[in-house]
């Protein structure tokens, strides 16, 4: 089903990932752009387990806008392991004015079809996707 805003649609593909990482927790992260020759959302990246948050971080181009989905791990100070998703939305400053309209007008149907996101993250700069930036975000 297409979006009413932005006519883009969203493939099965990234449906499909996104429930392999929330429920099988077999990805760390997951990067997302929207195919304009196809008006759709398709999956660019799949991060492995192993790759961190300098991995996922590094994965979005610093010129064109992109989603991701990162799986964030941490250990509260009641040394409790937890976990949180965080949907980004990756829209740096350097990207096409028509490319950050698309995206934002595309961003809200998209991050619908991701049930299970619990942290949205607005991102314009590398500095924003820091490690600070999600710990302060799960830990407040």
């Amino acid at each position: 089903m297409a979006n009413s805003a932005s006519g883009i649609a969203v493939s099965d593909d990234c449906k499909l990932k996104f429930l392999e990482l929330k429920a099988k927790r077999n990805h760390r992260y997951l990067v997302f752009k929207i195919e304009e020759s196809v008006q759709q959302v398709v999956v660019e990246k799949v991060g492995g387990q192993a790759e961190t948050h300098d991995d996922f971080a590094s994965s979005l181009p610093p010129n064109e806008c992109r989603y991701a989905v990162f799986d964030y791990d941490w250990t509260t100070n009641e040394n409790v392991q937890k976990s949180r998703i965080f949907f980004v939305a990756w829209s740096p400053e350097t990207a096409r004015v028509r490319s950050k309209m698309l995206y934002a007008s595309s961003k809200d149907r998209f991050r619908r079809e991701l049930d299970g996101v619990q942290v949205e993250l607005q991102a314009t700069d590398p500095s924003e996707m820091s490690l600070d930036t999600f710990i302060g975000r799960v830990t407040h």
